[in-house]
C-alpha cells in the first residue's frame, strides 16, 4: 500500500553563503505525488532559487510515474539555470536514477553533507 507523499520546504545557506532550498520528500512517490514534487517545486521563486537538495532519506518508494515527476522538476529546474543535487537514495534507487540518466540534470549524493560540500 503507499504511502502519501508529503513534502517539507527548508531554506539552509551553502558553505559560500548561498540560499539552498531543500525538498524532503517522505513516503512513497508515485502519480498521485505530483502535488508534492511538481506543486512544492513550481512553488520555489525561481528568480532567487538557485540552488536545490532533493532529499529522498524517508522515501521508501519511487514507480516509474514518481520517476517521471521527479525529471520533470530536473528539466523545468535546468531550464531555469537552477542546479539541482539529490541525496539520500537507496542503493537501488541510485542505480536505477543512474540508468535513465537522472545524473545529467542532477548531482546523487548518499546525504547532506556531502551534497553541500559539492555545492
Amino acid at each position: 500500500m503507499q504511502t502519501e507523499t508529503k513534502t517539507r520546504v527548508d531554506q539552509i545557506t551553502s558553505p559560500a553563503g548561498h540560499p539552498v532550498s531543500v525538498l524532503r520528500f517522505e513516503g512513497d512517490i508515485a502519480s498521485t505525488s505530483k502535488e508534492a514534487v511538481l506543486g512544492s517545486y513550481q512553488a520555489l521563486p525561481k528568480a532567487t532559487v538557485k540552488l536545490i537538495l532533493l532529499d529522498f532519506t524517508k522515501v521508501d518508494y519511487i514507480n516509474s510515474s514518481g520517476i517521471a515527476l521527479v525529471i520533470q522538476m530536473l528539466i523545468e529546474a535546468a531550464n531555469s539555470g537552477q542546479k539541482v543535487f539529490a541525496y539520500g537514495l537507496s542503493q537501488h534507487f541510485t542505480k536505477v536514477f543512474t540508468m535513465v540518466g537522472i545524473t545529467k540534470y542532477a548531482g546523487l549524493f548518499p546525504d547532506q553533507a556531502s551534497a553541500m560540500a559539492a555545492l
